[in-house]
């Protein structure tokens, strides 16, 4: 898996942004049917012309889908958007609701990975104790759990959960949508010489986490992905740590907490 992706959402912009991210280096891309740019993604994959093995896909199924019949139904038609044959990785988007539902479209995402639909299932949005249902359940664990993580919502009970059970942690909303002008960021991307994004990717790279940044512009795509030639010291590591809120320190929809 990838260590960085691009994350797209609901613009007409995707099928370029896809396309551009992977002439620049990105090989995972990061979408979902509720975003409704599933085809748009397998058209930047087609147009970019870097063969299909060596990209990363993944797609999530929302609430409104769950169940075993209709999840395995909604997994065949994202593989059909997509009109690449496959998905590398499949996550259910989010705990709502409630225990039935989680379990019966984890099964689907169990048999379409058998069917050979997708390579990998996931969640997202998972705490601790929705992974432990699956597992109560006899079902394999999941590939991966994408949940909210970046210097003000740090996740840490979830994280030491999946890393103890070494599920792969991808890190949604690493920019911290609109508060980037945080006073710390700015004093590390001076002494950087970096952006305040670049800061936030790097810190979500060197914790071990896989962030999806998102961006349909090409030179935010572009410099998004230079973050592998600097290295943040256990000193910038502490004072963005330090930033943490919590569950409070979410920007986005983090429901992580659903019964």
């Amino acid at each position: 898996m990838p260590v960085i992706g691009l994350g797209v959402y609901l613009n007409d912009e995707c099928a370029t942004a896809c396309q551009v991210a992977l002439e620049e280096g990105y090989r995972m891309i990061d979408s979902a049917r509720y975003y409704m740019n599933e085809a748009q993604v397998g058209v930047g994959v087609q147009r970019s012309g870097i063969p299909r093995e060596q990209i990363f896909i993944t797609s999530k199924i929302y609430h409104v889908d769950f169940g075993f019949a209709r999840g395995r139904e909604c997994i065949q038609e994202s593989v059909d958007q997509l009109g690449l044959g496959y998905y590398d990785l499949y996550l259910i988007h989010s705990p709502v609701t409630g225990k039935t539902k989680r379990i019966e479209t984890y099964k689907a995402l169990v048999e379409a990975k058998k069917d050979g639909l997708v390579k990998k299932i996931g969640v997202s949005n998972y705490s601790g104790k929705h992974i432990d249902e699956i597992i109560d359940a006899g079902l394999e664990l999941p590939d991966v759990n994408q949940i909210e993580l970046h210097p003000f919502c740090q996740q840490r009970p979830i994280v030491e959960y999946c890393r103890a059970k070494s599920i792969a942690i991808q890190a949604f909303s690493p920019l911290v949508t609109g508060q980037m002008d945080h006073e710390v960021f700015r004093q590390l991307a001076k002494k950087h010489n970096k952006d305040e994004a670049q800061i936030l990717i790097r810190w979500s790279l060197q914790k071990g986490y896989i962030p999806l940044p998102k961006s349909s512009r090409s030179e935010r795509i572009r410099s998004n992905a230079q973050v592998f030639d600097f290295e943040l010291d256990n000193d910038d590591m502490d004072a963005l740590d330090a930033l943490d809120q919590g569950g409070k320190g979410a920007v986005t929809w983090n429901p992580v907490e659903e019964p």
